[in-house]
């Protein structure tokens, strides 16, 4: 078990963008989302090529990571265990989620899967000022180990910092580490997504 003191939360950088692709994919590996992320080179690419836009193109998609100072990695840098996006904009600001769609992915499949988060959020948060926590992933040899909370908590304070609410779309599984932050579960009865918010006093 990897000790939580160890680990440093830091901005994400350009030149981590390779390493959070390969992060996402150890992370996400229930089968239902790799129909939507097949994990081929060019799904690897594009989701590599949808960052550098985020990173360059929108200030108000914020990167975190934590990384682990004890390991470096084959570019001489500590090992990233965990990132996270937080989207700072509402989602008439932010305009399309994702680019278009790469060629392996199954578009009808993606569009619903991507559109029912987007029905929920509206549902639950309506014309509420919120962030969303539009990423959060965790390497598996870093599960339980302080590092998702620490990005959890960073957005949760910029958050309170600004009077406003915050949003997620969560799995089942991962519900107990949103509750512990105050966000509460408004999901539907049979839902496979808990949707959930923490409202702002």
């Amino acid at each position: 078990m990897v000790a939580a003191a160890s680990l440093k939360l830091q901005p994400l950088t350009l030149e981590d963008n390779l390493a959070i692709t390969e992060l996402w994919f150890a992370a996400f590996t229930d089968p239902e989302l790799r129909r939507v992320f097949p994990n081929t080179p060019g799904v690897r690419q594009w989701l590599t090529d949808a960052n550098y836009n985020d990173l360059t193109h929108k200030p108000f998609q914020k990167y975190i990571k934590v990384v682990d100072p004890t390991l470096i990695d084959r570019n001489g840098r500590p090992r990233i265990v965990a990132y996270a996006k937080w989207d700072t904009s509402m989602p008439e600001e932010r305009g399309r989620r994702y680019p278009p769609w790469h060629e392996e992915m199954p578009a009808s499949l993606c569009e619903g899967f991507f559109q029912m988060e987007e029905d929920n959020r509206r549902r639950v948060m309506g014309e509420i000022r919120h962030y969303y926590l539009d990423t959060v992933a965790t390497h598996p040899d870093y599960q339980r180990c302080g590092a998702g909370s620490m990005l959890v908590k960073w957005g949760c304070d910029l958050a309170d910092s600004q009077g406003v609410s915050a949003y997620v779309d969560a799995s089942k599984d991962g519900a107990p580490l949103y509750s512990k932050f105050g966000f509460v579960d408004y999901s539907m009865p049979g839902e496979g997504i808990a949707s959930m918010a923490r409202m702002a006093s």
